[in-house]
């Protein structure tokens, strides 16, 4: 692996974290190409992606637009929800790519309208708690971190902000990040230290997605307009619903 890898990984970072996500599939897409195997690209992936959704946690909560009321109902419901549909091996084939026609509307609807409604609804508690349940199930049964569907749920239901939507979407994309490694932690603890088995380039890339992931949290918790975010958050949309399709070979997470 050589160091061209680093400038497309903090690409992937910056746009990512700047609408709230961590990146996780375009590091995949990277890896892939670099040639890696599949034992390094999954626990690489997984690492850099907690990396950058903690730190983009931190941008957008110290910026005020974290709504704990939002977040902890469907952190809550969509943990196990999100256990539940990765331990199914049902045949998604069709469902991945209903899932992206969706995601293709939601990005052309957020080019359409740049900017946030002038009014926000107050989704209650039931619903939130029923919406993580199926937003958990979803990202199990597609492979997903769950940002993809969860931004253009809160912003489509006018229930945020964009930048609000971005901090749910942050600590709901950490901890779902958290889980899974925990879970491949526990699942090769038979193998030898995790560590051991990711390529000499790793403190390199772990270096350049923190930091990249830093500027483009900052941007977009603190200082881009929100029709920027919009449209970065629509890009993303389009490279996770394209990935969905199959034109990727690896699920978007």
């Amino acid at each position: 692996m050589t160091l061209w890898l680093l400038p497309p990984l903090a690409l992937v970072a910056f746009l990512y974290a700047a609408v709230g996500h961590a990146g996780a599939s375009g590091y995949i897409a990277v890896l892939a190409l670099a040639g890696l195997p599949a034992e390094q690209i999954k626990p690489l992936a997984l690492i850099l992606n907690t990396v950058v959704a903690a730190q983009g946690s931190w941008q957008f909560w110290r910026a005020g637009h974290l709504r704990w009321r939002l977040f902890w109902p469907v952190l809550l419901a969509g943990l196990p929800a999100a256990f539940l549909g990765g331990w199914l091996d049902l045949p998604t084939l069709w469902f991945q790519r209903l899932v992206a026609l969706v995601l293709l509307a939601s990005a052309l609807r957020f080019l359409r309208q740049p900017r946030d409604p002038e009014r926000f609804s107050r989704p209650p508690l039931g619903m939130l708690l029923l919406c993580g349940a199926g937003l958990g199930l979803l990202a199990g049964l597609t492979g997903t971190g769950g940002g993809v569907f969860l931004t253009p749920l809160l912003l489509g239901c006018s229930w945020a902000s964009t930048r609000q939507a971005a901090a749910v979407s942050s600590l709901f994309i950490l901890g779902n990040s958290l889980s899974g490694l925990t879970g491949l932690l526990l699942a090769r603890r038979a193998a030898g230290p995790l560590l051991a088995a990711l390529p000499p380039q790793f403190g390199w890339m772990l270096l350049m997605v923190l930091l990249a992931g830093a500027v483009g949290s900052r941007l977009g918790s603190r200082h881009w307009p929100v029709a920027w975010i919009r449209r970065c958050l629509a890009l993303v949309l389009l490279l996770a619903a394209w990935k969905l399709l199959g034109l990727a070979g690896q699920p978007p997470r």
